[in-house]
């Protein structure tokens, strides 16, 4: 696609996105957002606590999740990059991931402690029903961590809001309480060790859980609040949907009917980045699931709106920290390793190392 011709179509484009709904816009981008997306949890802890405890996955500088699994208790972050310290209330069925490891904790009480580095309280084994020997005071976890396979993921992911808390009870999604269903059967499943099926249900209650993010009203600067702007959501999903087309900052400023200094300011306010650099990882996740499935890399180049090989090659090396090629073999190679590691293997013996982090 030659991107001369875009300026002459814009209209056109602008037309369709303005006589979309704006209601669908987010669930769109969440879309897109999952669209190629490889998530990979490790489960570390299943359990429950009775009465006072403070718990965290904070510290070990990886992403972590928490899913309430009976009970209820209260997640206290701590001020960060610009955001204040919130307490937020969570309940049976809840989940919380937070894409970075930031200061957090877990406890019973609605106050934040004075030092949420501090561990708490033990946690024992689920009991095989969560009617055997609850009291109210009783709060059962599943936590670990999480990780991205590619910097790309995790450099896209940095638009969301962060923590994510997906609500069982919302009733947005369906298969979110579905989920959750089969996470509590596996959690309760009697054995030494956690069932392998807990990580990659996690997995999906991830996915859930973004789509989730979308409708969350009280959001940081970021791709959220951008969507819930009439203009702008139609501008973001308009890139999305037609990333090679000629996205200039004056061509987007004229999408919006902003001067570029006004549409330039506001952006970045309500977004969090500068639209170029929107542009970019937008192009860049386009071009690394085209690479992926196949196609050329001068057919993917000129698919994300770069007429030259080597400008293509440097911007995706600048955004990925590899270049097309190598991405392209990379991700050969692990899907390879992945239909692998999907055939039956046998089980870990009693000599198998296996690695805790404590989390009280």
């Amino acid at each position: 696609m030659s991107r001369d011709r875009v300026t002459s179509d814009e209209a056109g484009y602008e037309a369709g996105y303005q006589a979309s709904d704006p209601s669908e816009q987010p669930d769109r981008v969440a879309d897109w957002l999952l669209a190629g997306l490889e998530l990979k949890s490790t489960l570390f802890h299943v359990g429950e606590y009775c009465g006072a405890f403070q718990a965290s996955t904070a510290g070990h500088q990886r992403a972590s999740f928490h899913v309430v699994l009976a009970g209820g208790c209260y997640l206290h972050v701590g001020a960060e990059n610009g955001q204040p310290a919130r307490s937020i209330r969570l309940s049976k069925g809840d989940a919380v991931f937070l894409l970075s490891d930031l200061s957090h904790c877990l406890s019973p009480d609605a106050a934040p402690p004075a030092d949420l580095s501090v561990r708490a309280g033990k946690m024992t084994a689920l009991p095989a029903k969560e009617d055997e020997h609850t009291t109210t005071s009783t709060v059962a976890l599943a936590c670990g961590f999480f990780e991205f396979r590619t910097e790309l993921d995790a450099l896209v992911l940095g638009m969301l809001p962060n923590p994510i808390i997906a609500r069982r009870d919302s009733g947005r999604h369906e298969g979110l309480t579905q989920v959750f269903a089969l996470i509590q059967a596996e959690a309760r499943r009697p054995s030494e060790t956690p069932s392998p099926l807990l990580a990659r249900l996690t997995d999906l209650l991830f996915y859930y859980a973004l789509r989730e993010a979308v409708h969350a009203e009280d959001v940081a600067p970021g791709m959220w609040r951008l969507m819930r702007r009439d203009a702008f959501g139609r501008l973001a999903a308009a890139i999305i949907e037609s990333p090679g087309e000629r996205w200039t900052t004056d061509t987007m400023a004229d999408f919006v009917h902003m001067s570029r200094a006004r549409f330039c300011k506001q952006f970045a306010e309500i977004g969090g980045q500068p639209p170029a650099q929107f542009v970019t990882l937008v192009r860049m996740k386009t071009a690394a699931a085209l690479l992926r499935s196949g196609v050329s890399l001068p057919d993917t180049a000129e698919q994300v709106g770069y007429q030259s090989e080597s400008a293509f090659a440097q911007a995706f090396k600048r955004v990925t920290g590899i270049q097309p090629g190598a991405w392209r073999r990379q991700t050969s190679t692990d899907s390879t390793t992945d239909a692998r590691l999907r055939a039956p293997s046998p089980a870990p013996s009693a000599d198998a190392t296996v690695t805790h982090y404590a989390l009280h």
